[in-house]
């Protein structure tokens, strides 16, 4: 294994949540049981999950996002100023009548409080390995409703809300390290979402230039990491969603790839599981030194990937991009929302094992 992350074999983030997950959550939904009921069953359930991924060899640990409904909303609402509300999307997810919901900013937006903090804690001293933190990017504040979701009140000008959400990335980054996190993944679907030239045509629509928008989000992680300290790694993951096993675009790297390795991150985690997904040869640009993830596992069915056609399609992206700078890791995370894709937890538990297993046959 590599000695700093992002790992040979690595992980996204969220895991499936267990039954007792999902009953204790809908009681405390209903109002049957209170707050420190749920949390004692997510303590409980986040120790089990941390165990399992230790015992099948995974050097990077997370939470499975067990205390989160959906990956990006749970984060980003904690910052004042931002709210969810359910609304119809131009580009949707297929085969699903249900919708994650939109942000909208209704005011400054502020990080008056830790948001991950002390979730993050307790992580970190639950395993003795890498303790992984997951955050959504801050393309998430404005990718999918664009310019209408952010207040005009509150923002006339466009930077001054860039500004201010970078410097509550940054708040939180800050807190994150002081707290022992060495590891941060900030997940950011809108670069490949604007790979498809559908969501691109919506972009264009309600006004905005995809080609720049690109540049405007990968300025923007910028931005949230000027302060990072020395000892973090930071990665990127991008994927062209993941709810329920459905998925929203589809196109190859090619239109953003140059704007996406311009992200000043250590790592890029990217989705290569299907033919949506493109060939390897936009990985020509990644930038020298730096990471690839290669996303070759699907967290979307249950049917478990060959061995040889894994080694393969690496030895494929090698032709691009060192081999001894190439990692391995499913596409995407088991479990973006608190649904859960269409796979069993043993199903799961394979695809991370095989993961593993193919990065000590291929990088010893």
């Amino acid at each position: 294994m590599t000695a700093r992350p992002p790992f040979r074999a690595d992980q996204v983030g969220s895991l499936l949540r267990p039954p007792e997950l999902h009953e204790a959550r809908a009681r405390a939904k209903r109002g049957e049981i209170p707050a420190d009921a749920l949390q004692q069953v997510e303590d409980d359930a986040i120790r089990q999950a941390i165990a399992r991924q230790e015992g099948i060899g995974l050097e990077s640990i997370t939470d499975g996002e067990f205390r989160r409904d959906w990956w990006h909303v749970d984060f980003l609402t904690g910052f004042e100023g931002v709210e969810s509300y359910a609304a119809p999307l131009v580009v949707g997810f297929k085969n699903t009548e249900e919708q994650p919901p939109m942000l909208r900013v209704t005011r400054k937006v502020r990080r008056a409080r830790p948001v991950f903090v002390d979730s993050f804690k307790f992580m970190k001293a639950a395993t003795k390995r890498a303790a992984k933190q997951t955050i959504p990017a801050p393309a998430m504040l404005h990718m999918r409703p664009g310019r209408a979701g952010i207040s005009r009140e509150a923002y006339p000008d466009l930077e001054q809300f860039w500004g201010d959400v970078a410097k509550a990335y940054r708040d939180e980054i800050r807190d994150l390290a002081a707290a022992g996190c060495t590891y941060l993944q900030l997940d950011d679907t809108s670069f490949a979402y604007l790979c498809d030239e559908k969501f691109r045509a919506s972009v264009r629509e309600r006004g905005d230039d995809p080609d720049a928008l690109v540049r405007t989000y990968a300025g923007a992680i910028n931005a949230a990491l000027e302060e990072r300290p020395a000892g973090m790694t930071v990665t990127m993951h991008t994927c062209r969603g993941n709810f329920k096993s459905s998925w929203v675009a589809s196109g190859g790297y090619e239109p953003v790839v140059e704007a996406l390795f311009s992200a000043g991150v250590d790592g890029f985690f990217m989705e290569f599981d299907s033919d949506r997904a493109g060939d390897f040869a936009p990985l020509r640009f990644a930038p020298k030194g730096k990471k690839v993830v290669l996303g070759l596992v699907t967290t979307k069915v249950g049917s478990l990937e060959d061995k040889d056609t894994l080694k393969r399609r690496i030895e494929a992206a090698s032709k691009y991009v060192p081999l001894e700078n190439l990692c391995l890791s499913p596409q995407c995370g088991f479990s973006s929302t608190h649904h859960g894709n269409l796979l069993s937890c043993e199903e799961q538990w394979r695809k991370l094992e095989r993961i593993v297993e193919v990065a000590r046959e291929v990088w010893g």
